[in-house]
């Protein structure tokens, strides 16, 4: 197989952190520039956060989730690619983990229904333990 396969799912893991970061900010601005926060409230993170209508709140939340399993996604990529174990069945996983992320995402910047968006996290975080585990035991048993 194609070791640069992996590569697309990769790519398109931070391209959703990319349009999640431009959704944040289309929600954040006109919020900030409502004039409704006082400078102090604005520079202070937890009050800022509080204040903040789930609409804007959300898609910050999302954001810094974007930074967190998905870490271990990109490791296991370059992992997988340095060590030339890419196959089809990593890559498989690699798109499920993205797809499911993004519809997690979606969800979590929307209308945030969280069991839906904990049933989209649990799919996309099994296809990652699937990938780390597949990838530890390959790389014990060699």
């Amino acid at each position: 197989m194609n070791q640069a396969a992996i590569f697309g799912p990769f790519f398109a893991m931070i391209a959703l952190v990319f349009v999640v970061w431009v959704y944040m900010y289309s929600r954040r601005i006109p919020f900030i520039l409502g004039g409704t926060l006082t400078q102090e409230q604005m520079i202070t993170p937890g009050l800022f956060a509080q204040l903040s209508p789930l609409a804007v709140n959300n898609p910050s939340e999302n954001l810094k989730n974007l930074f967190e399993m998905p870490v271990l996604f990109y490791a296991l990529v370059l992992y997988l690619f340095a060590t030339s174990r890419v196959d089809g069945a990593y890559v498989a996983a690699a798109w499920i983990f993205v797809a499911f992320r993004a519809l997690h995402s979606a969800v979590h910047c929307t209308f945030n229904i969280v069991n839906l968006r904990f049933a989209l996290y649990l799919i996309s975080t099994l296809a990652l333990v699937y990938m780390a585990f597949r990838a530890a035991f390959a790389h014990w048993a060699a």
